[in-house]
């Protein structure tokens, strides 16, 4: 086969790669925006049309092993760069599929090159059948295969060198924050995600709301639910009319139906040479059939947030 022909062959099975993707996607989305968090689209979808693509494009079964690597990350990196142009996908949300697409694309490239090994007779029926699998698990997966809520909790702490009655104001809120307070991190400052503007305090003790702002319009409330001056505050978050959450997907709204941001607070912790540790935790859960990815994703932006913020607060305490 000539360098042109399998150039063409190469973008035609591409094209039909891609189609076969935009086509899953739309129709989830019609149906529903949980096909969009499933096995199927997931883990099955990258792996199908990466096996059928080298299928096409080793006709003849003389491509090495590279090809069966390079063709499902060519596609993957271009079904991405697709999402986040045409679809407007957030950044994010393409960041997060991007390593979970690349290892399932090149297993099905891997499984393809497995049943070249096989025969020609067995690869022609057994690749491109992979095109099936997708719409047949669409189907069946929500009762064979249902997601189930996992709960977690990001913790980040910092020992600042001032007294409990210095720092407890800040916990409480910090109405203004300046411009290039707090520390650079890679969910902010790299992926986009909204730094925080400030928090309000409004009444004080259990049922007191802490008003949060961040970046981009975003604001949301904070339930205060455990008080102790000097200690500890703590709140459950409520984001009933909260806004400006069109930055990213409706995926990763932080009270959708796959992941929730339940409550967090601050602990205050003396230390024996005077200084105070200040704890943050925030707690969410994750409903996805990749809970334990899904929950590391959620450790970097959560944690990163956390460790924002408890670096304004120890600037803040420290300086005199």
């Amino acid at each position: 086969m000539t360098p042109g022909r399998k150039g063409r062959r190469f973008a035609g099975a591409l094209s039909v790669a891609l189609v076969h993707c935009l086509a899953s996607y739309a129709l989830v989305q019609w149906v529903s925006l949980t096909g969009l968090v499933s096995v199927t689209f997931l883990l099955v979808q990258p792996a199908a049309v990466s096996a059928f693509a080298c299928y096409v494009t080793d006709l003849d079964g003389t491509q090495s092993r590279n090809h069966y690597i390079i063709t499902p990350t060519v596609l993957v990196f271009v079904a991405m760069g697709v999402a986040g142009i045409f679809l407007r996908e957030g950044v994010i949300c393409v960041v997060m599929l991007l390593p979970l697409w690349l290892m399932l694309a090149i297993s099905g490239g891997l499984i393809a090159r497995a049943s070249r090994k096989r025969g020609p007779d067995y690869s022609t029926v057994f690749s491109p059948a992979f095109l099936c699998l997708p719409p047949v698990m669409m189907m069946l997966e929500p009762t064979v295969l249902p997601a189930t809520w996992s709960s977690h909790e990001v913790t980040r702490r910092i020992d600042v060198a001032a007294s409990a009655a210095r720092i407890w104001p800040l916990l409480e809120g910090i109405p203004q924050l300046r411009a290039g307070e707090g520390r650079w991190n890679l969910s902010q400052d790299l992926l986009g995600v909204p730094r925080p503007l400030g928090a309000r305090l409004v009444g004080d003790g259990p049922g007191a709301i802490r008003q949060a702002r961040w970046q981009r319009g975003v604001h949301f409330n904070e339930v205060v639910t455990n008080w102790q001056p000097g200690r500890a505050i703590g709140w459950r978050f409520d984001f009933a009319g909260s806004d400006g959450w069109q930055f990213t997907d409706p995926h990763l709204r932080p009270d959708s139906p796959w992941f929730q941001v339940t409550d967090g607070g601050y602990r205050l912790l003396p230390l024996h040479n005077g200084d105070q540790r200040v704890i943050l935790s925030t707690r969410y859960r994750v409903r996805t059939p990749v809970n334990a990815y899904a929950a590391l994703w959620g450790q970097l932006f959560l944690g990163d947030m956390e460790n924002n913020l408890l670096a304004t607060i120890k600037a803040r305490a420290e300086t005199r």
